[in-house]
């Protein structure tokens, strides 16, 4: 019955930002659009904070940041190569394009800013403590304004209907089929965690901003570390992914990137893959960030 009421929660306030985003001022709109990236980054704090109090009484980090890199790491590689065999069924060759070094230096910055971010709450939270001052950091109620936020953002996102076709679609498809045969790869090696968990955890997509706090709340602490690193990783894998062979296999790169394919890699896309791949990334991201919620919620309820 809890697990009900997280999910609803989660939807109600991403369908609310959503469904009343014209109805709110433009002014307000334009502040909330500003305060976005910047409340993304006031979250990854809390949640820092958050689970360096819970992580003092669980035994293994080593071992929690190597599964988080080895998941991330086979997703992301099997949402690649599934959307490649995707595309060569159906015979559609790769295509040539053009990288750009200074793109990548934009985009590795953009992702140091998240691990700061991560860095800063570990800190605050270890200098309160030491100075004796109790902290209860609950992040829940952060995650359900930054769903409304999200909700607002996916609403004023520029898609064509022209755009939801099968070609296009088989990007997220591929993503979703890629990542799940990725976790259960995976469960050959890292045999301390259970196939159920680590299919869910392949369904955050690279939102790890939602899947470290939903995990947790709905798991324990020790798994939505594993989401929240794995989901950073996979992002990271994704953007050198995308420097190294985007501009060859543009609607691969764009699989691998997943939900972060709309925001943070977009850049990536557009100049590594041609404005003939925006509408992919497009498409493929705001399915993939409705998607990552819900699969994460109802898995981890399981």
């Amino acid at each position: 019955m809890q697990a009900f009421i997280l999910i609803s929660q989660l939807l109600l306030c991403l369908a609310a930002g959503y469904f009343f985003a014209k109805k709110i001022p433009s002014s307000l709109i334009k502040l909330c659009f500003k305060v976005l990236p910047y409340f993304s980054y006031l979250l990854l704090i809390g949640i820092s904070m958050e689970f360096t109090h819970a992580l003092e009484n669980i035994h293994g980090s080593s071992q929690i940041l190597s599964s988080a890199t080895a998941l991330a790491f086979f997703t992301t590689i099997g949402s690649f190569l599934c959307c490649f065999a995707l595309y060569k069924f159906i015979g559609i060759q790769p295509v040539s394009g053009k990288i750009s070094l200074l793109l990548l230096l934009k985009s590795c910055i953009s992702i140091s800013y998240a691990c700061i971010a991560l860095a800063v709450g570990f800190l605050l939270a270890k200098l309160l403590e030491n100075i004796g001052i109790p902290t209860q950091v609950n992040t829940w109620y952060l995650l359900l304004v930054f769903m409304f936020l999200i909700g607002l953002d996916l609403a004023f996102s520029p898609l064509d209907r022209s755009w939801l076709n099968f070609k296009i679609l088989l990007v997220p498809i591929g993503c979703i089929v890629g990542s799940i045969i990725g976790a259960l790869l995976c469960s050959i090696f890292l045999k301390q965690l259970q196939l159920k968990d680590l299919i869910m955890l392949s369904q955050g997509y690279g939102f790890y901003s939602m899947s470290g706090i939903v995990v947790s709340e709905l798991k324990n602490p020790a798994l939505g570390s594993i989401a929240l690193i794995n989901d950073l990783f996979r992002e990271i894998f994704a953007i050198i992914l995308m420097y190294c062979i985007g501009w060859r296999y543009p609607r691969s790169a764009i699989a691998s990137a997943a939900a972060t394919a709309m925001d943070v890699s977009l850049p990536m896309v557009k100049q590594a893959c041609g404005n003939d791949f925006i509408p992919h990334a497009m498409v493929s991201g705001f399915i993939l960030s409705i998607l990552a919620p819900i699969a994460v919620s109802v898995l981890a309820a399981l």
